[in-house]
């Protein structure tokens, strides 16, 4: 059987003053981190960004991969990788999404509720320094 390889980018956005997380509630009715599909010729942090801007109007800077899962998803071989990420701009308005019902800040608790692929929890993911992201040239 031939899967294809996809890969899938989604940033990690911690409001340290409200200690809430910036999810998105998608069209399938799943919560999720901001983020989504690489496209050809993309870095996965060129990804991460756009697909934040994209889906929430928020502009960010990427840090380091706190979290690389993998499924079988029909017919495909998908890769998700989650990295930290720093607000640099807070939108003036949420930009409509065609894939997106809402965003929205949620506290830790529920952050970690509607992650499930994320069995010690997104609060665990908030602690953990994460893994060096290198582009080799």
């Amino acid at each position: 059987m031939n899967l294809r390889r996809v890969d899938v980018v989604y940033a990690l956005l911690l409001d340290e003053e409200t200690n809430r997380i910036l999810m998105v509630l998608n069209k399938n009715s799943t919560w999720s981190l901001p983020g989504g599909a690489v496209e050809a010729g993309e870095t996965l942090k060129e990804a991460t960004i756009r697909e934040v801007k994209e889906e929430t109007g928020y502009d960010i800077t990427v840090g380091d991969i706190v979290a690389l899962n993998e499924a079988f998803i029909d017919g495909n071989h998908v890769f998700f990788i989650t990295f930290h990420g720093l607000i640099t701009q807070r939108p003036k308005e949420i930009p409509r999404d065609e894939n997106i019902i809402k965003v929205e800040w949620v506290n830790v608790e529920e952050a970690d509720r509607f992650m499930p692929y994320h069995p010690d929890g997104i609060s665990k993911l908030l602690k953990n320094s994460g893994a060096k992201y290198v582009i080799q040239k």
